[in-house]
């Protein structure tokens, strides 16, 4: 299948940040987990996410600099985005995403991974299904322009050096990596998502 109508099939089926902050809200109240895998632990971590998104979604502010690009933007793109309810990545930065969406009237739809393999598998990172992954789709062409993700450029670096150092991402790194996250406040997404968009033509 070509990747103009893998990505229109994805499209079609895609729900909005405020149905996907829902749908993670009802696991987190049931204790589940979206995904193939469920798990006690994937389930904890959706909790986890929902009320980090709960705060994130509250807190985040767009940069005074950064809103006046995002006022005047007017491709006519879509953000899509892959994820999962139990990644902490994805918790972290889907709230900036939909700021930013929201700032340049850009459509923002969700999708899941595990449901979408073949949408999944043309967008892997270093030949791995990580996300959260944003594809921004130009919405006359139907083809992706560009990719961000599934974290931001600082904590990819992070990430790299642990990995470098110790070769795995220890439970403790991945406490740090959220501290990261947390003093932040989204900033590194949000400069990573403006400079994606001030590319497009």
């Amino acid at each position: 299948m070509e990747l103009q109508h893998i990505i229109k099939e994805a499209v079609a089926k895609a729900i909005s940040y405020q149905q996907y902050r829902a749908f993670v809200d009802a696991h987190s109240v049931n204790g589940t987990n979206s995904g193939d895998e469920v798990t006690e632990a994937l389930a904890e971590y959706t909790k986890l996410n929902n009320q980090r998104m709960k705060r994130l979604d509250k807190t985040l502010k767009i940069l005074p600099e950064n809103k006046e690009f995002l006022d005047s933007f007017n491709k006519d793109v879509i953000f899509l985005i892959i994820t999962e309810s139990w990644c902490g990545d994805a918790a972290q930065t889907m709230p900036m995403m939909n700021k930013v969406a929201q700032a340049a009237g850009i459509d923002f739809k969700v999708v899941l991974r595990d449901e979408n393999p073949l949408l999944m598998d043309q967008f892997l990172t270093n030949g791995g299904r990580a996300i959260a992954k944003l594809i921004l789709v130009d919405n006359n062409t139907g083809l992706p322009v560009t990719t961000w993700g599934p974290r931001p450029t600082q904590a990819t670096q992070l990430v790299a050096n642990e990995k470098a150092a110790k070769g795995v991402l220890s439970p403790e790194f991945k406490q740090e990596l959220q501290t990261w996250y947390n003093k932040d406040k989204g900033k590194d997404t949000e400069n990573d998502l403006i400079n994606m968009l001030r590319v497009v033509v």
